[in-house]
């Protein structure tokens, strides 16, 4: 791709924003911000996870966002049996008696992890591993998995029993943590029409792989003024109980705050939206706009939060005031 300037580049990128945008709209009805915070991570080179009941399209989502992309896709069904080997694949003996190594469904660029919390840690921090090094390593040999490399993990809120919780360590790794809501009245009759009359459209290809990897990069080169860098390290010191620029709210209700990591998804986020929404450089506005999603898996609530009603989401709101 020849542009004749970074200015030109996020001029494309918005277009094909649009694009991508207009193309899954055919398919997913309403979720227009979890679409918008997938795509915003996609091109940030983060991971999802994605938090709501059964039914509410998760799967499909992943499934189109991954054809749209023009990427590879593979599911994993995380079940209490699971095996890291399923994840990463295995190590064979063939007819000449020599290891050959069978590649899982973790090479792919998109992931679904569906219900990952229904995995012991072993196999949870299988996945982990490959989120965070972009390669995985079988019986001492390292292989290198293909960018773009990007993993939408889903959890079902509700049925905790037989659950293994991610660790806060592991969570840390997800750029964002997206809670999906039922549709509206209006879009549930929608989505009724559209599933039980004709086929579901098939959604065309908007982007290749080599664009993709263009436009992260590009997202990269993204010019960040001071201040809001500045607004960003200040939003996450303000949730780390008893140090010097805790916020009130972090020392009553929290027993842990945001590690560095939240700072660095928030000036990469703020980028990104900024390009899709057409403007060549963050401000603080961008930053408010994706804080709660990065914010919400990062900071633990104490007992005395717990015991007073007040949500994660309240005292991010609180921070932000």
């Amino acid at each position: 791709m020849q542009y004749k300037s970074d200015v030109e580049a996020i001029d494309a990128f918005v277009e094909k924003y649009e694009l991508l945008k207009a193309e899954i709209a055919k398919t997913i009805v309403g979720q227009d911000e979890v679409v918008k915070n997938t795509l915003i991570s996609i091109f940030s080179k983060g991971h999802v996870l994605l938090v709501g009941v059964p039914g509410l399209a998760k799967t499909l989502m992943v499934n189109t966002i991954s054809k749209v992309l023009g990427l590879k896709y593979s599911r994993i069904q995380f079940t209490p049996d699971l095996m890291p080997s399923d994840i990463i694949g295995t190590e064979i003996l063939d007819e000449n008696r020599k290891f050959k190594f069978f590649k899982g469904p973790v090479f792919a660029n998109i992931l679904l992890a569906d219900e990952i919390n229904r995995t012991p840690p072993k196999t949870q921090s299988a996945l982990l591993e490959a989120m965070q090094e972009k390669a995985i390593t079988v019986a001492g040999n390292s292989y290198q998995l293909e960018e773009p490399f990007f993993v939408l993990a889903t959890q079902n809120p509700i049925e905790q029993e037989g659950t293994y919780p991610l660790p806060e360590a592991q969570l840390d790794r997800f750029m964002f943590n997206i809670w999906l809501d039922y549709p509206s009245f209006n879009e549930e009759i929608d989505i009724v029409k559209r599933t039980t009359a004709e086929e579901l459209a098939n959604p065309e290809v908007i982007l290749s792989r080599e664009e993709i990897l263009f436009f992260q990069n590009l997202i990269r080169k993204v010019p960040v003024p001071d201040n809001v860098i500045n607004y960003a390290v200040n939003l996450a010191s303000k949730t780390r109980p008893f140090t010097k620029e805790a916020h009130q709210w972090a020392n009553n209700y929290l027993s842990w705050g945001a590690g560095p990591r939240a700072s660095q998804y928030m000036i990469i986020g703020a980028k990104c939206h900024a390009a899709i929404t057409g403007k060549y450089s963050p401000d603080i506005e961008d930053v408010r706009a994706i804080v709660i999603s990065i914010l919400r898996h990062r900071i633990i609530r104490n007992y005395k939060a717990e015991a007073e009603g007040i949500s994660i989401e309240m005292i991010i709101n609180e921070f932000l005031k």
